[in-house]
């Protein structure tokens, strides 16, 4: 199973280890499914992450950890369609990873925006709750 999960859940991870989207990431890691991306979001990761107000609560060495990890493990989507569907433009590029990366989810926590989607050329678009009872972890 190939999974794009967004920037905002996964610093959502790194920030509180015991939330859904670190058992999300714990899942991922044990092989459970593949992580699909594109250089895009880790940039986006990388640049977010230097925020001031995340820097309180992250250290950057956690940060760094986890996109080096991603760099070497996840599937990284070289190629991009162009997509323009989603209400913040500033979030095409994560539909662009799924449709070009074939997924089979995208995992938001984008309440307004990528989730009133609900799906996009055949990959659906579901929250960390919705995604962790679909395959059967909650």
């Amino acid at each position: 199973m190939r999974v794009v999960i967004d920037r905002n859940v996964l610093i959502s991870a790194l920030l509180n280890q015991s939330s859904l989207p670190a058992e999300l990431i714990t899942l991922w890691r044990q092989g459970k499914f593949d992580l699909v991306t594109a250089e895009q979001q880790l940039d986006e990761i990388s640049r977010v992450t230097r925020y001031p107000k995340i820097r309180q609560r992250l250290r950057p060495a956690l940060a760094g950890r986890l996109i080096n990890e991603i760099r070497d493990v996840a599937i990284i989507v070289s190629r991009l369609p162009n997509v323009d569907v989603s209400p913040d433009p500033c979030d095409n590029y994560l539909l662009a990873i799924a449709y070009g990366g074939a997924a089979d989810y995208l995992v938001t926590g984008d309440k307004n925006d990528l989730l009133s989607i609900r799906k996009f050329q055949g990959v659906p678009i579901v929250s960390v709750t919705d995604f962790l009872q679909q395959v059967g972890h909650r």
